[in-house]
């Protein structure tokens, strides 16, 4: 019955991915860099996003402190997505637009890096996050569609952005897993040297 739908749902976000490999492999291989630097050098991920990208966030630490697909030691990243406590106190507290930010300016240094998750660019509180970052002099790893919406007047010349070149959120965020991946595994590469 929905065997129609389903097909055209695998072809549009394959077609997708086609179309943004040659745009976007520039961006990832340069987050790549990005976090391989951080974290050989005592540095740190902290990523953070709203509903699927706070899973985003969330399924990158994991890989990132865990595994991707080789045993290596163990990077650090954190999802700042995940304790209940900060997030509604500081939402509470002051304002749900300050529960990243809070946490980067607590937990974040000079040379580490915010993995900053919207598919519009425009939540406030990733733009909040971002903000707070550079002032810890960090490296902010955008994943974003949609055009980049409000965060493309944040970014700085060190900062990086990975635009994927559609409307539609739920595509956007089949190609955000895609390119966390892409950089999961570029960081093991580095570290581990490159298999087939």
């Amino acid at each position: 019955m929905f065997e129609q739908r389903i097909h055209q749902h695998f072809i549009a976000s394959a077609d997708l991915k086609y179309q943004a490999a040659e745009a976007l492999s520039t961006p990832i291989s340069r987050a790549i860099e990005a976090m391989w630097t951080a974290v050989t050098n005592g540095g740190k991920v902290l990523a953070c996003g709203n509903g699927g990208s706070a899973a985003d966030a969330q399924h990158f630490a994991a890989e990132f402190v865990g595994r991707y697909e080789r045993e290596r030691p163990e990077l650090a990243a954190l999802a700042l997505t995940t304790d209940a406590s900060v997030m509604t106190a500081i939402a509470n507290d002051y304002s749900y637009n300050d529960i990243f930010a809070k946490q980067v300016r607590a937990l974040g240094q000079a040379g580490d890096v915010l993995l900053a998750i919207t598919t519009s660019g425009n939540s406030t509180n990733i733009l909040a996050a971002i903000e707070a970052a550079h002032n810890r002099e960090m490296v902010v790893i955008a994943l974003t569609g949609k055009g980049g919406g409000k965060m493309n007047e944040l970014l700085g010349e060190t900062d990086i952005q990975i635009c994927v070149p559609h409307d539609r959120t739920a595509r956007i965020q089949e190609v955000h897993i895609l390119a966390l991946h892409c950089i999961c595994d570029g960081v093991d590469a580095m570290l581990l040297g490159e298999t087939e």
